[in-house]
């Protein structure tokens, strides 16, 4: 037998870029927003409908998105998405004017939401279940990347070219991505690379009954999915915790701008320090609950609830940002992190826990279910986060708006942990039957 490969690494690297391009499309208008609401005349409203519009679009597209990956399988799936996101992305530099931005924002939103039921399934062909929240959480990482690689770039663009080039620029870059996806992605068992001894160890899960080979002749309704309460787990947890994160991603330059005054480049700093330490907690959530079965000898169930309670207990400290930095703006800016540090921990492991209780032909639906409520969950937040900025921006008080809107990021957790394991699947029973 040929020596032990660890080809599975490489193509989480893939994955890893293809999800770093997927939020440097996405964060592109949160760093425009100050010159785009100029020069459309936008309000907070008129800003949270854009943002709403991508996420409405790429709630109904996670329905739809993980049942065709299904069907079609990963390599053309994924390739197709991001094809058609690059594509979407560049064509905002041709918007004149705020509906033109609202339709190519649900444009890139249905296309985008490709990404993570094509990633989740990646891992869940190449990984054992003891390796997947690692890999899950090392290419969550590109979510953060990409978030910091924006700011860094993003401005510099728009100043230099013009805010159109900062669109298309950005959006080129997956076409480049797509030649080494094709030159480089097949199934383990299909591919030359993989010797016998990493196949054997992708497929060594006690309950592993499937050789790597895709099922494109059947596909799971939807609606029967539905009638599990595993993915009314997974479908809550998202919907609790995905608006978090995307009220960052959306709000945390115009945060910064108006709570402390920053202009131009100066906010890209602090976000991009926000999203390194969102980084790490990308990583560390997934190694945690792999060191606790490999060092304490916990089952995947014990290990996975307990890591994600500790994920859920930290973002508690972005109540008080707000008041540590009225001392130091720093205080409250590593507060956020320690925050977006935490909800990508929880992330990488919510993700895994599909794949945890699901056979893997049904991942990429149970992942486009649970991305759709994720998806109303965050039109919620941006609606919300619209209206009361709006509202107390009209008073003076914008910092009392922004109060309300971390009161629900801090706790969202917690509810959503309660909900998923003391009510929903206190013991993470896996279906077999599918």
């Amino acid at each position: 037998m040929k020596p032990m490969t660890n080809y599975r690494w490489t193509i989480c690297s893939l994955v890893f870029f293809a999800t770093t391009i997927n939020y440097l499309d996405r964060q592109v208008i949160s760093l425009l927003k100050p010159v785009l609401e100029k020069e459309f005349q936008w309000t907070e409203s008129d800003y949270a409908n854009i943002v709403a519009a991508f996420q409405l679009a790429y709630a109904l597209g996670m329905v739809g998105i993980g049942s065709v990956i299904d069907k079609i399988g990963t390599k053309l799936g994924y390739a197709i998405s991001l094809f058609l996101w690059s594509i979407a992305s560049i064509m905002h530099a041709f918007a004149t004017s705020t509906f033109g931005f609202g339709v190519f924002r649900a444009f890139l939103g249905v296309t985008e939401a490709g990404n993570f039921p094509a990633a989740i399934k990646v891992v869940a062909e190449w990984f054992p279940k003891k390796e997947r929240a690692l890999a899950t959480g090392i290419f969550n990482c590109g979510t953060n990347i990409g978030a910091v690689i924006a700011p860094l770039v993003v401005p510099w663009l728009a100043v230099t070219y013009g805010w159109q080039m900062a669109f298309i620029a950005t959006g080129a870059v997956g076409f480049l991505w797509l030649a080494f996806w094709f030159s480089m992605y097949k199934l383990p068992a299909q591919h030359k690379r993989v010797s016998e001894a990493e196949l054997a160890y992708i497929h060594s899960d006690p309950d592993m009954n499937e050789t790597g080979s895709e099922d494109t002749k059947t596909t799971i309704p939807w609606t029967k999915l539905l009638t599990y309460k595993q993915t009314w787990a997974f479908a809550v947890g998202k919907f609790l915790s995905d608006g978090v994160w995307w009220f960052f991603l959306f709000w945390l330059p115009a945060f910064l701008i108006a709570e402390y005054g920053l202009v131009g480049m100066e906010v890209s700093i602090p976000v991009a320090v926000v999203y390194i330490m969102a980084g790490v907690g990308s990583i560390l959530g997934g190694w945690l609950p792999m060191w606790f079965v490999r060092s304490k000898g916990w089952s995947m169930v014990r290990a996975r609830k307990t890591s994600m309670l500790i994920y859920a207990i930290f973002p508690l400290m972005v109540m008080f940002s707000q008041e540590a930095g009225s001392y130091n703006m720093w205080y409250a800016v590593i507060i956020i992190g320690i925050a977006a540090s935490a909800h990508q921990a929880w992330s990488a492991n919510i993700f895994t826990t599909v794949s945890d209780m699901f056979p893997k032909r049904s991942i990429g639906a149970v992942i486009g279910i649970g991305g759709m409520f994720g998806g109303f969950g965050a039109i919620l937040i941006a609606k919300t986060a619209g209206a009361l900025l709006d509202h107390y921006r009209s008073i003076g008080q914008i910092e009392t708006g922004y109060y309300i809107l971390f009161l629900f990021c801090g706790t969202a957790y917690l509810i959503a942990w309660f909900l998923m394991f003391r009510v929903l699947v206190p013991k993470m029973t896996p279906i077999s039957e599918l």
